[in-house]
């Protein structure tokens, strides 16, 4: 059976696409599966950052799974409804208060390479690899998942991606813009669970209101007077008052979300 599992640790989510058998490639199911259980996370005020990773470390996910395209993406109504369930994973994943992180091992191809796209951060071992070779099948990216890839890597990259269909290595990726951080593939996990924590340790309403804003000021609307006035809401926050004691006492602070 295929799933997208959910895990939770204390403060950290960790999300897995669970079809090994073929390189985690995700049907219809685990998108919808991918985007109940974003849901459940975004409404869980303890969770801190979620790790999204792949079932083993042959891939995080090779694309979607081809073979369900034959019955399930057949017709314009078909297809219009898959890549409309699609877009709502891919919406939950990008519009979570919550930092996102992939952990990626192996291929991230395709739907893979989107997920990933929408994600916050992207932490990859030396050995990964990165496209979407559609081209090759006669079919082209639904512009609603193609966004995500637009937003972080812009269009040159993208159509270098789409139209010649290049595999990225990791080191290449890394250096158009698709990765935060690539190590070597012993230590993959342990360096995005480092991160997890690390982003754990910060205030968690701030992470959030930080996400809300480098949003909006991406879509170059200037602000209004209003939303200016709303950046200071952390004034009335505990945990504003927490991190300044805790900063004038030398002492770690305790954060509570409130």
């Amino acid at each position: 059976m295929t799933t997208v599992d959910l895990l939770v640790q204390g403060e950290i989510a960790t999300l897995t696409l669970n079809n090994p058998e073929k390189l985690n490639a995700i049907n219809l199911s685990m998108w919808q599966q991918l985007a109940d259980r974003m849901g459940k996370i975004t409404a869980d005020s303890s969770i801190r950052c979620v790790v999204i990773r792949g079932a083993g470390n042959d891939a995080f996910a090779a694309g979607g799974d081809l073979e369900e395209f034959v019955t399930a993406r057949a017709t314009l109504e078909q297809a219009l409804h898959y890549h409309g369930q699609v877009a709502v994973a891919l919406n939950a994943i990008a519009d979570c208060p919550h930092p996102t992180l992939a952990l990626i091992s192996g291929a991230c191809i395709g739907g893979g390479l989107e997920i990933a796209g929408v994600c916050d951060f992207r932490i990859a071992g030396e050995s990964s690899r990165f496209g979407a070779p559609i081209n090759r099948l006669g079919f082209s990216m639904y512009p609603g998942e193609m966004e995500g890839l637009l937003r972080l890597v812009g269009p040159a990259v993208v159509k270098e991606i789409l139209l010649e269909g290049r595999i990225l290595h990791a080191r290449e990726a890394y250096e158009k813009g698709l990765l935060t951080r690539v190590v070597a593939d012993e230590q993959v996990a342990d360096e995005a669970y480092a991160t997890a924590r690390r982003i754990c340790s910060g205030a968690p309403l701030v992470a959030g209101w930080h996400k809300q804003w480098i949003r909006r000021l991406l879509d170059g609307r200037p602000l209004t007077d209003a939303e200016k006035a709303a950046s200071f809401a952390f004034l009335d926050t505990e945990d504003y008052k927490e991190g300044l004691a805790a900063f004038l006492e030398k002492r770690k602070p305790v954060f509570k979300a409130r």
